[in-house]
Parts: C-alpha cells; structure tokens; sequence
C-alpha cells in the first residue's frame, strides 16, 4: 500500500482507520508542511557545507536531536488546545539542489527531482518570473546556498537558545552564509498582519480534518488534497510513504511609506471621502485592514470575517480583477496552484503598521516579508502564479494589470477602478500603482523526509 496524495478527504490524522503508511508518512514529514506551526519569532540561517561527510554528519545531527515530525507538532496542537500544554519549538530543514550535489549525489541523482524549477535553481530563473538582476540581490543569496535551517517558536528567548546551540554545532568546514530574523507583528485585536497594515494569512488551503471542520463551506472550500503540496522523497528508504515538499524562499522589502502614499491617491483620484477611503486600499488588496473581503463588502466589520466567498458573482465592480487576492487565488478555478505559505514579517519599525499615521512617517525599506510557500511543483504553483497571474496584466479580464502587490515588470498597460462599490462605473483609464515590494533574493529547496535526513 501507498500514501493517496490524491484523497480530497482531509486528513483525519488521529482516526483509528488511519493506515499504518499514512502513520509512517506522518512520523517522518517535517513540521509546519501540513500545517502552519506557531513562530512568532523565527531564526532562518543558511548554511553552506564543504565537506560530505561533516555535511551528512551535521544534518543527520539536526534530524534527531532537534527536529519533530508532522505527527507530533499535531499532537501537541491537540494537548495545547485540551489543557494549554506549549509545544516544542519548529527546527524545519530545506536542502537547495546544490546542497544535494554537495550531499555526494550525482547529477543523475538530482534529475530524480521531477521539477525542473528545483533542479535550475532560483538564479537561472529571473527572466521567468521578472526578478531583478542576481547582482542587485543581498550578497548572501548571490552566494551558492546549500541548506536552510528554520528555528521558530513563540518565545523569542528559546529560538536565540536553539540558534547559538545549532550555530554551535556547525562543523569547521561549514560556514553560516547569512541569516535572516524574523518576528510577527499584530494589530490591536492580535491578529496577524503583514507591514501595510492588512490581516495577513487567509485563505490558506487547509489538509487537516480538524481544521477544515472549524470552516464554513457553502461557497469555498478550503480542503485541499495532499498532491497540492507533498512530492515523494526521491532518496528517502521508501518514497513510496516517505514525502518532502519544494520550498520557495523570497526575502520581499516593503516600501510601506509609498503604498501608503498610493491608497491616499487613489482615494483622491476616485473621490472618496471620509470611511469610503479605505477602499482604496481594499481594492489594491482585494480585503479591508481587518481582513474583510471587498466583494462582499462596502466598508469593513459589521460580525465576523467570512473566508467563505467566491468571485462569481463579481464583474470588478466591488473587487477589481487586479486585486491581490483576486489575482493569486481566484477561487473559482486554479485549485491546484494554491500554495501551503508560510511566510513571517521582518524588520522593526517605530510606528503601528494598523493606524491612519501620514505616509511620511512609515518605513520605505529595511522591513517585509521573509516569503516561504510550500508547493509540490514550483513549475506550476509559485512560478505559475507569479509569471501568470500576478505579472500578467490582462489575467482574467483584458487590461485589469499587474498585481499591485507582488505584480513585478513593466506596468505599461491603463487600468480602471470602480467608482461605486458594486456598480458597473469605472474610472477613467490611469497608469497602474508603481511597484512597492522589491525581491532582495531568495532561493529554492527542498524540505526532505525525516526517513532521509536520519540515515544520512
């Protein structure tokens, strides 16, 4: 028997049915995959190796002493939702196929990775998803990256204490590249939010039964079959039940100062006034602050936020087809490209990212998004949506733009907005938003088996 990636049951990882290699997949899959593990404060270190053995030996070292399976982080979200019980922290390893070649695998060994994203590797792939030029990255990643380790936890104290502990153990011939830190920021009712000051973080697709029980579904489903996010472990004892995931890493600088200064534009460009400004920025977002979806609202509140909504019915007179979220998941087709993402903000900053304060007094660089999605083929979901949805700017609809977000390349093409919430009365042609988020450089791994990792 084999694990079903392709069950759109979710998993009922505790019911007494499960099959013992679903139970296997389980105790040897990586943490924070099928879903999200608490880390508000998160340490990412990337690491080249030098030496085979001491590579092994360091990595196998991790795998045993450091890292928890799948099966055990959601056994500890059960206890800690039964009695408050805190977990353990996240130790989550992502090896680049450089760092397998560096591992003693062959060139014949990486073409066992079916993806061909992986096996070229984020710098050969800038032409195709419009990234800057590899030289204007950060200088770490214009180094060779071979692994990437991931230390989070919700007390800051534990993860500085496993990072100095792995730090530690790096052997001589490795070296620590560079490292990135990472830290949630909330708005007042302690919600998550990205550094534009919108919830950040809905829509995920959901794989675990307890968690697609808690949603609401009449319009959208959140249940996703495991295919969306897990490959077999092609050097794992048995890939058949032993299963990793791609992992795509993107450091994304925010230039908050000057998408604040865009929402009072377009504000002004369409007239509105008083608590109709917000708009604004919900149509570049596709939801308000307070993570209301614009097509289902005019203004934001008014009862709880409903992640159970689809497009359909919308022509772009509420939510343009531009929009973020509209752009990147269009919920009524593309299922199949929607991403596990995992990503955390960066960087500190002396304002509220949630309040009206003037542009003037924002950051415009030096804060962002450590973006980290998990995906079971890089060529169809993340790339897919960044070079066909969010960079091309006639997707759904002629002449709707780039996403106004994470869209990268010429904005040549006029865009239209809605003047009135849900009517068909648009603006006049405008030049789209200028580009706010710059990619600082990134790469791509593979997030392996425990089985693989502890038999090193």
């Amino acid at each position: 028997m084999t694990v079903d990636l392709n069950n759109a049951q979710p998993l009922a990882w505790e019911s007494a049915k499960l099959d013992a290699d679903t139970k296997e997949m389980l105790d040897n899959l990586q943490p924070n995959i099928l879903r999200a593990h608490v880390r508000e404060h998160l340490s990412v270190l990337f690491v080249r190796f030098n030496d085979v053995a001491a590579g092994k030996a360091f990595l196998r070292h991790i795998a045993v002493t450091r890292m928890k399976s799948a099966r055990r982080h959601l056994q500890e979200v059960r206890e800690f939702a039964a009695n408050g019980r805190g977990g353990t922290p996240y130790v989550g390893v992502g090896i680049s196929k450089a760092g397998y070649r560096d591992l003693g695998h062959s060139v014949e060994d990486v073409r066992k990775f079916g993806d061909k994203v992986f096996r070229d590797g984020m710098k050969r792939r800038i032409a195709e998803v419009n990234d800057p030029p590899v030289d204007e990255w950060e200088p770490t990643y214009q180094r060779e990256i071979h692994a990437v380790i991931l230390i989070g936890d919700a007390r800051r104290e534990r993860v500085e204490e496993l990072r100095e502990e792995i730090l530690g153990e790096l052997p001589a011939s490795a070296r620590l590249l560079g490292e990135e830190t990472g830290a949630g920021i909330h708005n007042p009712a302690g919600e998550g939010i990205e550094h534009f000051g919108y919830v950040d973080g809905r829509s995920q697709p959901l794989f675990v039964k307890d968690e697609v029980d808690k949603e609401p579904k009449e319009h959208w489903d959140p249940a996703f079959p495991l295919s969306n996010i897990l490959v077999a472990d092609p050097f794992a004892p048995h890939p058949e039940r032993h299963f990793g995931s791609y992992l795509v890493f993107r450091k994304l600088e925010q230039n908050v100062r000057a998408f604040k200064e865009i929402e009072q534009d377009l504000a002004d460009n369409l007239g509105l006034v008083g608590a109709d400004r917000d708009r604004a920025g919900a149509m570049l977002i596709g939801r308000f602050k307070d993570g209301t979806p614009v097509t289902l609202k005019p203004k934001p509140g008014g009862g709880p936020v409903s992640n159970d909504f689809t497009f359909d019915d919308d022509s772009g007179a509420k939510c343009p087809f531009s929009g973020h979220i509209r752009k990147t998941n269009p919920r009524s087709f593309g299922r199949e490209v929607l991403m596990a993402r995992r990503g955390q903000t960066y960087g500190e900053r002396a304002d509220d990212p949630w309040d009206d304060s003037p542009p003037h007094t924002r950051p415009s660089g030096e804060v962002g998004l450590l973006f980290m999605a998990f995906n079971s083929s890089l060529l169809a979901q993340f790339e897919f949506t960044q070079q066909s949805w969010a960079n091309n700017a006639d997707f759904q609809n002629p002449a709707t733009g780039h996403d106004p977000v994470i869209g990268q390349g010429a904005r040549d093409v006029k865009v239209t907005w809605p003047k009135v919430w849900g009517r068909d009365e648009q603006s006049g042609p405008q030049a789209q938003v200028a580009q706010t988020i710059t990619m600082k450089g990134g790469e791509y791994f593979f997030a392996p088996s425990l089985a693989y990792l502890r038999n090193l």
